[in-house]
């Protein structure tokens, strides 16, 4: 039997469109991202790990004057990503395995990474050590507290999962980024339970 965890790139393969045209393009992360753009180098490209359609967030980031590389393993989320931001690059990957061999002015992951189990979770930390630059920031979603959640898309079960707030700083700091910020369940943010980090320069 296949478990929730499992089954999250296939959702977003056949179910993509819709969850898209639901989340529409109001922009209600806008406060996390008007503290992570000018920490962005002004000539530095942006990662958006599971990218999506691209809308809003790396149009937003785009419209501040940063390319933006979207990864996602829906090819049919990356024929929207490139419908909605022609001329950005887009890389058919799964995160758990990205190798970009370059590194990034600062890399997002929101409402994605927190798809993934605990065990994956934790190993996606070198992930992102690898594709940051010195001082790049990071921005990503959890949850508030170690655990699972399903949620629904299409009435199909929808993985979620967290590590505790204290593991999350640890491999943060293990991987060379300092916390700049967390808060859990944001209600500036819809929330949203939020970590801002930076790469540490050396």
């Amino acid at each position: 039997m296949t478990k929730p965890a499992d089954s999250i790139i296939g959702m977003y393969r056949r179910h993509g469109k819709t969850w898209a045209e639901a989340r529409g393009t109001k922009l209600t992360e806008g406060i996390w991202l008007d503290r992570f753009i000018p920490m962005v180098r002004p000539d530095a490209a942006v990662l958006d790990i599971g990218c999506g359609s691209g809308e809003p967030i790396a149009r937003h980031v785009r419209g501040h004057g940063h390319a933006v590389t979207g990864v996602d393993a829906s090819p049919e989320m990356l024929a929207l990503f490139g419908a909605n931001l022609p001329g950005e690059t887009a890389e058919l990957a799964d995160m758990r395995l990205l190798n970009l061999g370059r590194t990034f002015g600062g890399l997002i992951a929101w409402d994605s990474f927190f798809h993934l189990t605990p065990e994956d979770q934790r190993l996606m930390f070198p992930v992102f050590r690898r594709h940051a630059a010195p001082e790049a920031p990071l921005l990503f979603t959890s949850g508030p507290a170690f655990g699972e959640a399903i949620g629904t898309l299409e009435g199909k079960p929808l993985y979620h999962a967290s590590l505790y707030p204290d593991e999350y700083r640890q491999l943060l700091n293990e991987n060379g980024f300092d916390v700049v910020a967390f808060v859990a369940e944001d209600p500036a943010c819809t929330g949203h339970s939020v970590w801002l980090a930076r790469r540490l320069a050396s």
